[in-house]
């Protein structure tokens, strides 16, 4: 495979930081072509901010409640992803609604617990996403990947991953199942990107075939 430039990634976070911390595991094993240089947390308390402090990772805080609207908020976000000179930024756990500046179309990626757009929108996070699944009565459920555009979970779609719903399921059992999916599709998205493989036409997201050692 040929070479290719480590990813500089901003990842977003609102809780506990599982996935950060699971893509840091695959960055320190060489999976993953990236390096995360700046944490961003819209709670004080969230415990991704730990797990930054213990990879020395700088981060930041930024309330939603500390500013006067949303543009303003957005705004903020924007400049500290500038500021650490950011390639692709990762929504993990990610609660805030963020404008999307042109210069970050298609360069900010989220990770939602289900098959989208099922069981996607403003308030179906964690959780939420989860006991709505199994009410429904699905067969299936999973993870996506995609890209964040200015409405919830609506942005081009990259990857998905299916995982089964089994009758005596609770949500601590679907969500265990749907996460450990989650940690292998992130990393492979990153790898994809890392590679230049992505592309993207409208909503349509297509990854091109890896070129043979020695060939671009």
């Amino acid at each position: 495979m040929p070479e290719v430039k480590k990813l500089r990634i901003a990842f977003l976070l609102s809780g506990r930081g599982t996935t950060l911390a699971n893509l840091l595991a695959k960055v320190d094993s060489g999976e993953v072509p990236a390096e995360v240089v700046r944490v961003i947390s819209s709670r004080s308390e969230a415990g991704g901010l730990k797990i930054a402090a213990k990879a020395h990772i700088p981060s930041k805080v930024i309330r939603t409640k500390d500013f006067a609207d949303c543009e303003a908020f957005s705004a903020a976000v924007t400049r500290e992803m500038d500021d650490a000179g950011t390639d692709y930024a990762i929504f993990g756990g990610y609660l805030c609604y963020y404008i999307v500046p042109k210069a970050y179309r298609n360069r900010i990626i989220n990770v939602h617990p289900a098959l989208l757009p099922a069981f996607g929108g403003q308030g179906m996070w964690g959780e939420h996403v989860h006991t709505a699944v199994l009410e429904s009565g699905v067969k299936v459920t999973g993870c996506t990947i995609h890209f964040v555009d200015d409405t919830y979970d609506h942005g081009p779609i990259i990857l998905q991953k299916v995982v089964r719903v089994f009758p005596g399921d609770d949500v601590a059992k679907l969500a265990a199942r749907v996460q450990r999916v989650e940690r292998r599709a992130l990393p492979e998205v990153l790898t994809w990107i890392a590679e230049e493989r992505v592309r993207v036409q409208g909503r349509i997201v297509t990854v091109e075939p890896r070129m043979p050692k020695g060939i671009r």
